[in-house]
C-alpha cells in the first residue's frame, strides 16, 4: 500500500519551491533521508509516480528521475507492473555516514604551466549565464537552421552502422575533409589535399596540437600585439619565449622583427585580432620570404574569413606559399555557432604524422556524428545558403548597432567601425578603467571585453570590444539603451 507522504518529505528537506532543473535531486534527498531515518521503511510502498507528481504539483518525469536515482543507489527496488518498494535498512549499503567535510588549506603546487595559464592575460571567460549581448565572436545565433541540422543528424543515426561507433581516426572523416577541401577552393581560393586537413574542435585546439609538436622551453615565438589572449596564454604555458610584433595599417611590420629563427610566427592576417587590420598582399609575400630566410613556420589563423573577406578578399598566405611553411587554421564555430566545436587546419606533410600522434594521445577525435552531419550540411549546399543569409543579417545588424550606439554614446565612446569581422572596438574618451567597466556591465548582463587585455606588453589602450550580431535588432537597441544607463551609473561611481 501507499499513502500521502507529502508531510514526511517536507520534514526531511523537500521544498516545492522554487521549481528548477534540480528539483528531482531535492526529492531524491528527501526520500533517502526519510528511509535512512526509518520514517519510511520496507513495509511502505512509494506512491506511483503519477500520484506523487500530482500531490507535489511537479512533473511526473521529475518524480521518475528521483525514483531512478533511489533504485540506482539501492534504496528502492522497482518491480515491473507493481511499483517501487523501499528496501530493508539492512540491505542498504549506503547507511554509513560520510565524515563531515573539512576545509582543506594545503594542496600540491601548481605546475609552471598551470601558473602561466592562471596569471597571464585572459579575460575571455564563460559568460553563458549572463546572456550573449554583446559578447564578441558570435554570429547571428537566432537564424541557425536548427531543424535542418536536426534532420541531418537524425539521418545519420537512422543509418549508422555499429562499426562506426568504435574509435575514429584523429585526422577526421574522409567525407568531411573532402567537402572542406572543396569549400576552401570556392570561398578562399585554397588548393590543398584532403589528407592534409585535420579536423579539430576549433582554432585553440589546433594551436595546442601545433604547440605540442613544435615548442620546447624557451623556443622563440612571434605574436602580434595586440593579439588573441588565449593563444598567448597557450604558448606561454608551453614556456615559449614570446616576442611581440607591432602592426600598422598593412599588418605585421616585417622590418621590425628582430628575432633570429623563431619556431613560429602567429598571425591573423585576414582580420587582425582584435584591431581588424587586413594584411596587404605585399606584406604577405614579404612575410613568406622572411619566414623562409629564418626557417620559421607561419600559423595563419583565418578565424572569421567569411565575414572579414566577403566583399574584398585577399589571397591567403597559405595559397601564396610555395615552400610548405604555412599552417592554415579555420573554424566553423564562428560561422555556424560556437557549440558545434568543429574546426580544421591544413598541415604541412612534415608535421602531419607528429600532430596526429599527439592528437591520438590526447583528445583522440571529434565526434563522428557531428562530422558526418556537417559534411552533409556542406555537401547538400546548406552551408552556402546559410552563409549568404548570415552575411546579409550581420550587415543589417551592424548598421542598426552603429546607429543606436552613435545616438547614445557619441560624446563618450568612439567606434572603430572599419572592422569587418564579428566585433567592434569602442574607444573610451576619458581614461576610465576598461577592466572595471567590463566587470560592471557584466553584472548587468551586458557582455563586453576590455580592450586593454588584448595587449601583451607596451602601451595598453583603453576601450571595449563588442559583438554586434548575435541578437536581433530589437534586443540590440534595448541593450544599448540599457548600456547607456549603466555606463552613466559607472561614471558616477568612478
Amino acid at each position: 500500500m501507499h499513502f500521502n507522504i507529502n508531510h514526511i518529505l517536507i520534514n526531511h528537506g523537500f521544498k516545492v519551491q522554487p521549481l528548477n532543473d534540480t528539483i528531482y535531486l531535492n526529492l531524491y534527498e528527501a526520500i533517502k533521508n526519510a528511509i535512512l531515518s526509518q520514517t519510511l521503511d520496507s513495509k511502505i510502498k512509494l506512491p506511483p509516480s503519477r500520484v506523487l507528481s500530482k500531490d507535489l504539483n511537479i512533473s511526473r518525469s521529475t518524480v521518475l528521475k528521483a525514483y531512478d536515482l533511489l533504485v540506482l543507489e539501492k534504496y528502492v527496488t522497482s518491480v515491473t507492473g507493481s511499483g517501487y518498494f523501499i528496501n530493508s535498512i539492512k540491505d542498504i549499503k549506503h547507511q554509513k555516514h560520510l565524515p563531515a567535510p573539512v576545509e582543506r588549506t594545503k594542496y600540491p603546487k601548481l605546475s609552471k604551466k598551470g601558473l602561466a595559464f592562471k596569471k597571464n592575460v585572459v579575460y575571455i571567460k564563460n559568460n553563458q549565464d549572463k546572456g550573449i549581448a554583446f559578447r564578441p565572436g558570435l554570429p547571428p545565433l537566432d537564424i541557425f537552421p536548427t531543424q535542418l541540422w536536426k534532420n541531418l543528424s537524425n539521418d545519420y543515426w537512422k543509418n549508422v552502422k555499429y562499426s562506426l561507433l568504435s574509435y575514429s581516426n584523429a585526422i577526421g572523416l574522409e567525407c568531411l575533409r573532402n567537402n572542406i577541401s572543396n569549400y576552401l577552393k570556392i570561398y578562399r581560393g585554397i588548393n590543398c589535399n584532403s589528407d592534409q586537413i585535420v579536423i579539430t574542435t576549433g582554432s585553440l585546439h589546433s594551436l595546442s596540437l601545433i604547440g605540442e609538436a613544435l615548442i620546447d622551453e624557451n623556443d622563440k615565438i612571434i605574436i602580434e600585439n595586440p593579439t588573441y589572449p588565449l593563444a598567448y596564454n597557450l604558448f606561454k604555458g608551453l614556456k615559449a619565449k614570446i616576442i611581440t610584433s607591432k602592426i600598422d595599417s598593412e599588418g605585421i611590420i616585417i622590418n621590425t622583427l628582430k628575432a633570429k629563427k623563431p619556431k613560429i610566427i602567429y598571425t591573423t592576417p585576414s582580420n587582425q585580432y582584435p584591431t581588424g587590420v587586413k594584411m596587404s598582399y605585399n606584406r604577405r609575400v614579404e612575410l613568406l620570404q622572411w619566414a623562409s630566410n629564418n626557417n620559421t613556420f607561419i600559423i595563419e589563423d583565418d578565424y572569421d574569413h567569411e565575414f572579414s573577406n566577403w566583399g574584398n578578399p585577399v589571397s591567403s598566405i597559405f595559397s601564396l606559399d610555395g615552400q610548405d611553411q604555412t599552417i592554415y587554421l579555420g573554424t566553423f564555430n564562428k560561422l555556424l555557432h560556437p557549440s558545434i566545436r568543429i574546426g580544421y587546419m591544413i598541415v604541412p606533410y612534415y608535421l602531419l604524422d607528429t600532430i596526429l600522434s599527439i592528437y591520438q594521445h590526447t583528445s583522440r577525435f571529434v565526434s563522428p556524428s557531428l562530422q558526418r552531419t556537417l559534411s552533409s550540411f556542406i555537401e547538400k549546399d546548406y552551408l552556402n545558403k546559410h552563409l549568404r543569409k548570415v552575411i546579409d543579417v550581420s550587415c543589417e545588424r551592424k548598421k542598426v548597432f552603429l546607429g543606436a550606439f552613435l545616438e547614445n554614446f557619441e560624446k563618450t565612446i568612439t567606434l572603430d567601425d572599419e572592422n569587418t569581422g564579428l566585433h567592434i572596438i569602442g574607444r573610451l574618451h576619458q581614461d576610465y578603467d576598461d577592466v572595471k567597466l567590463s566587470a560592471y556591465l557584466k553584472k548587468k548582463n551586458i557582455i563586453v571585453h576590455p580592450y586593454s587585455k588584448y595587449f601583451i606588453k607596451g602601451t595598453n589602450e583603453n576601450g571595449i570590444v563588442m559583438g554586434y550580431c548575435s541578437v536581433n535588432n530589437k534586443i540590440i537597441k534595448e541593450t544599448i539603451s540599457k548600456m547607456k544607463t549603466e555606463f552613466n551609473n559607472f561614471v558616477l561611481d568612478s
